[in-house]
C-alpha cells in the first residue's frame, strides 16, 4: 500500500469525536450560503420581469437556459472532487477556501443589465448565472460531503444535518428584514435597477467569510497534504478516497436507496423554489399586500428553523430519518391544500404555508442525513468511499427545483395572462381600478377582457404557489416508502463491517 493511501485510510479509520464547535456551529456556512442564494430564489425572476424589463417569454428563456446548464453540470461536481487529486488542505475541505471568494463578483453581475440590446443582455445574464453557480457548487458539495467524513455513525450524521438545517434556514429569517435596507442602499448608490446586484455582492461576501469558518472547524477531520506528498500523489488501488468513473457509476446504479431518495427529493426543492419564487406575485396581485412578503418570509422561516431543529428527535421518535421525511411530506401537502382552499384569506395562507415550511425544515435536515447514510451503504457494498459524488448528487434535485422556478414560473405567468407589470398596475394598490377589483374577486369575474384575464392570472398563481408543490410532495412520499429501506440498525452493521475491513487493511 502506498504511503499516501495508508495515511488517508488512517485518517478515516481513527474516528475523531465531533468537536463542540461542530456540534453547535456547523451550518453557519450554510447560513451565509442561503443568505446569498435567497437573493436569486426570491428575486431573480422578479428582477428579470420588473427591473431588467424582459417579457415573460424572454425571462423564461434566460432563467431556463441558466438553470438547465446548471442542472447538467451540477450533479458532476462531486464526481470531479472524488476523481481529481486533492489539494493541500484535503480532498473536500480545500474547496471551502479556494472558490467562495469569486462568488460575490460573479453573482453581482448576474443581476446587472449592461446593455439595451435584449439578446446580448440576456446572454450576459445567463453567462454570469452559470459561472456564479459553478463557483459556489464545488464548496457546497464539499461542505455536505464533510458530514459523512466527520460523522462516524448515523446519530452524528443526523446531528450535523440537523444543526446545518437549523442554521441554513435561520438565514431566511434574517434575510426577510435584511434585504430591504441593503436593497435601499444599493438603489441609492447604484440606481434602482442595480439594487439586487448590490444585494447579491453583499450576501456573496458574507457566504465566503462563513464558509471559511467551516474550513477552520473541519481541521483535523481530513488528511492534509504536504507539497511533496502532492507532487508524488498517484492513484492506488487501496486509496478509497479517490475514485474512477466506473466507481462513480457503480455508486449510483447499485444504490437503490440513493436513486429513490434523489427522485423523492425533487419534491422538496420544487416546493421551496416554486413557493419562494411566486410569493411576491401572490402578495402583490392576489391579496394586494406587497409589503407582507417580508412578514411571510419571516414567519414561515421561523417555523422552518424549528422544523430543522426538531428533525433529529423527530427522526428518533419515528425510528428513522426516512419515516420522518415521509411524514413531513404528507403533512406539507395537507396544509398546502388547506391554504389553497382559503386562497384570498391572506392570514390563513400565511399560517398554513408557514406550517408547510415547518415540514420543509424537517425534510431539509433529514434528506442531508439520508444522503450521508447512502455514502455508508455504498462503501459497505462497493468498497469505495464516494462521499463527494453521492453528497454532490444532492445538487441534482436542487437544480431541478431551480429549473422549475426558472422555467415554470415565467411560463405560468404567460399562460395565465401576465404580459407586463405595467399592464396590471391599475388593479394593484394605488391603481385606478383597485377598489373595483376587490369587488370582482368575490364574484369571480369582471366586466371586460382585461379584468377577466387578471382574475385568471390570480388563480394561476395559486396553482404554482400551492397545487403543483403539494402533488409532488405526495409522489415523493410514495417513492420513499417504496424504495428507501436503510435503517439505523442496518447502517450500524454496515459501519462496523467497514471499520473492520479498514483495520484489516492497515495490518496487511
Amino acid at each position: 500500500m502506498s504511503e499516501e493511501a495508508t495515511a488517508e485510510s488512517t485518517a478515516v479509520q481513527v474516528h475523531k469525536p465531533l468537536s463542540k464547535s461542530l456540534k453547535i456551529f456547523y451550518g453557519v456556512g450554510d447560513f451565509g450560503f442561503n443568505l446569498m442564494s435567497s437573493v436569486e430564489t426570491y428575486y431573480f425572476v422578479f428582477f428579470l420581469t420588473n427591473f431588467a424589463m424582459f417579457d415573460p417569454a424572454t425571462a423564461a428563456l434566460i432563467s431556463g437556459i441558466g438553470s438547465t446548464v446548471d442542472a447538467i453540470l451540477g450533479w458532476m461536481y462531486g464526481g470531479f472532487i472524488n476523481s481529481l487529486k486533492p489539494m493541500r488542505w484535503g480532498r473536500y475541505r480545500s474547496w471551502l477556501l479556494v472558490l467562495p471568494w469569486l462568488v460575490p463578483i460573479l453573482f453581482c453581475l448576474e443581476f446587472t443589465r449592461f446593455v439595451e440590446n435584449t439578446a446580448l443582455a440576456a446572454a450576459l445574464i445567463v453567462f454570469f448565472n452559470v459561472t456564479s453557480h459553478m463557483a459556489w457548487d464545488f464548496p457546497y458539495v464539499s461542505n455536505v460531503s464533510l458530514i459523512a467524513i466527520a460523522g462516524s455513525n448515523a446519530q452524528d450524521r443526523a446531528h450535523l444535518a440537523s444543526t446545518r438545517g437549523m442554521w441554513s434556514n435561520a438565514s431566511k429569517i434574517v434575510f426577510a428584514y435584511l434585504i430591504p435596507p441593503i436593497a435601499s442602499v444599493g438603489a441609492m448608490w447604484f440606481g434602482k435597477t442595480n439594487q439586487y446586484a448590490f444585494c447579491a455582492f453583499v450576501m456573496g461576501v458574507i457566504m465566503a467569510v462563513l464558509y471559511y469558518v467551516h474550513f477552520r472547524m473541519f481541521k483535523g477531520y481530513e488528511k492534509e497534504y504536504t507539497k511533496e506528498e502532492l507532487a508524488n500523489y498517484k492513484r492506488d488501488k487501496n486509496d478509497a478516497g479517490r475514485t474512477t468513473f466506473k466507481d462513480l457509476g457503480r455508486a449510483l446504479v447499485s444504490n437503490p436507496p440513493l436513486i429513490f431518495l434523489l427522485l423523492a427529493d425533487i419534491a422538496k426543492w420544487v416546493f421551496n423554489f416554486m413557493c419562494a419564487g411566486i410569493a411576491a406575485y401572490y402578495f402583490t396581485y392576489a391579496v394586494f399586500q406587497p409589503g407582507m412578503v417580508a412578514t411571510y418570509i419571516f414567519i414561515s422561516n421561523i417555523l422552518c428553523v424549528i422544523g430543522a431543529y426538531l428533525s433529529a428527535p423527530f427522526a428518533r421518535a419515528l425510528k428513522s430519518t426516512r419515516n420522518a421525511m415521509v411524514f413531513a411530506f404528507i403533512f406539507m401537502a395537507v396544509v398546502i391544500f388547506i391554504a389553497r382552499a382559503n386562497y384570498f384569506n391572506m392570514w390563513w395562507v400565511i399560517i398554513f404555508m408557514s406550517l408547510g415550511q415547518f415540514g420543509y425544515g424537517i425534510t431539509y435536515a433529514c434528506s442531508t442525513a439520508m444522503y450521508s447514510d447512502c455514502v455508508v451503504y455504498n462503501e459497505w457494498k462497493n468498497k469505495t468511499n464516494a462521499a463527494g459524488w453521492i453528497s454532490g448528487l444532492q445538487l441534482f434535485p436542487l437544480k431541478i427545483g431551480f429549473v422549475a422556478r426558472g422555467i415554470i414560473i415565467p411560463l405560468l405567468l404567460g399562460a395565465v395572462g401576465f404580459v407586463s407589470a405595467s399592464e396590471f398596475a391599475p388593479f394593484v394598490v394605488g391603481g385606478a381600478r383597485h377598489e373595483e377589483m376587490l369587488g370582482y374577486i368575490a364574484q369571480g369575474q369582471g366586466i371586460d377582457e382585461l379584468t377577466n384575464r387578471y382574475i385568471e392570472f390570480m388563480s394561476g398563481i395559486g396553482t404554482g404557489f400551492m397545487v403543483v408543490p403539494a402533488v409532488l410532495l405526495i409522489i415523493g412520499a410514495v417513492l420513499l416508502l417504496i424504495g428507501y429501506h436503510l435503517t439505523p440498525a442496518k447502517l450500524a452493521e454496515y459501519q462496523k463491517e467497514i471499520d473492520a475491513r479498514k483495520a484489516a487493511a492497515l495490518q496487511a
